[in-house]
């Protein structure tokens, strides 16, 4: 009942959970359960995630503090961070959602980037790509060099490497 309350409301969902007793209080274990528990609608919990209020601005930083992406491709980091739920449609939530999957992608990573700004720069580049690619509604596609040229100069005012910017293009528009 509980699981079927979040599918349809996810704050009034999560509040009924931990009163029952089914999920703790802290930020890591509601982060956990989202994690894990199956039944859970995927836009449901990008909705519960990208809210504003304290709580979920906690889970969600708990729920991204958990995932580890050292070593990990830019791409695949992404892949990864967004396969457990959808992104919300509302800007100031996806906003939310991909700065703290910055911090977390250059903390697992110095150096990778300039700063962390660059990665968050760069993971809205690579959604919009992604929506682009695979969109059947978009005609005019994005080319690779269009994709170089959006992300001239992110990286603090330099350009990042070639090679680099290629080869996650074409790992997103497979």
């Amino acid at each position: 009942a509980g699981i079927a309350l979040f599918n349809g409301t996810p704050l009034k969902g999560m509040k009924t959970l931990q009163e029952s007793g089914y999920v703790g209080k802290s930020p890591a274990e509601v982060a956990l359960f989202l994690q894990t528990t199956s039944g859970l609608e995927k836009s449901k919990i990008g909705e519960y995630l990208g809210d504003h209020t304290e709580e979920c601005v906690a889970v969600m930083h708990a729920y991204v503090d958990s995932l580890d992406f050292t070593g990990t491709t830019f791409d695949a980091a992404i892949r990864n961070f967004l396969s457990g739920f959808r992104l919300p449609g509302e800007a100031q939530k996806i906003d939310r959602l991909m700065e703290k999957f910055a911090e977390r992608y250059y903390t697992c990573n110095p150096g990778s980037f300039r700063s962390a700004d660059v990665a968050y720069v760069l993971s809205y580049s690579v959604i919009m790509l992604n929506t682009d690619a695979h969109n059947p509604q978009v005609k005019n596609k994005m080319s690779r060099e269009d994709f170089i040229k959006n992300n001239r100069g992110i990286d603090d005012g330099e350009d990042l490497d070639q090679e680099f910017l290629k080869d996650l293009y074409d790992q997103i528009v497979r």
